[in-house]
């Protein structure tokens, strides 16, 4: 069984730490960057999300927005999936989406990356 909540930490070393998972799947926690660590603000990001709580023998899938309003106008949107090796290590993959604030509709096209 995978455990979502904890230290995560990516290949860019930045830090997640997620809380207890509740029962209904919900969670939250902060995200570190390693841009924050490198440009001088080491301001913890929130992050909230829920967890699909995975049938029998199956690896939970889970989903999560951080909301990086200390440094930054941008909200990105992480979907993935926790995974254990036959060693017992846990690994989440995901994917993101982050959108970032622009002065008007006719801009919106560069928006999303």
């Amino acid at each position: 069984q995978c455990q979502l909540s904890g230290l995560w930490r990516n290949e860019q070393d930045s830090l997640m730490e997620i809380s207890a998972v509740g029962d209904d799947g919900g969670f939250q926690g902060n995200y570190l960057t390693r841009v924050t660590l490198a440009g001088g603000c080491a301001c913890a990001s929130p992050l909230k999300g829920a967890q699909q709580q995975p049938s029998e023998g199956g690896w939970p899938t889970f989903g999560f927005t951080v909301r990086w309003d200390k440094f930054s106008n941008v909200t990105t949107t992480f979907v993935g999936q926790c995974f254990v090796d036959k060693g017992g290590k846990e690994t989440l993959t995901t994917m993101w989406l982050l959108r970032e604030a622009v002065g008007s509709l006719q801009e919106d096209w560069k928006a999303t990356r």
